[in-house]
């Protein structure tokens, strides 16, 4: 059974950091491209940040280049997302993503809070 599991959200002051994980199981994780994606109150999902699956290359959403890293452990089934510099229009549900050619699997999403 497919499961992403993503933690480490919360509620955080402005300016301040988090790291998301997300645990993988029930597939070969490090053949798999891993993204994370967020979706606001009343918005469209948006991608944040994609990495491949060796973890040899990176791509960020424009607004989040120079704030946020996404990085990946193979030999632990995790990928994560550091975020630092909060803003409050980062307040989203956080969700993990992984992706192989027909194959697209989602996490059920942490809840982050950048508020004073």
């Amino acid at each position: 059974q497919v499961q992403l599991v993503e933690s480490g959200g919360g509620l955080v002051q402005p300016g301040g950091s988090l790291r998301l994980s997300c645990a993988a199981s029930g597939f070969t994780f490090s053949s798999y491209a891993m993204s994370w994606y967020r979706q606001a109150p009343g918005k469209e999902r948006e991608l944040v940040a994609a990495i491949t699956s060796a973890g040899s290359s990176t791509n960020y959403a424009d607004s989040m280049k120079g704030r946020f890293t996404i990085s990946r452990d193979n030999a632990k089934n995790t990928v994560y997302l550091q975020m630092n510099s909060l803003k409050p229009e980062d307040t989203a549900v956080y969700y993990c993503n992984a992706h192989k050619r027909e194959y697209d699997y989602w996490g059920q999403g942490t809840q982050v809070t950048v508020s004073s």
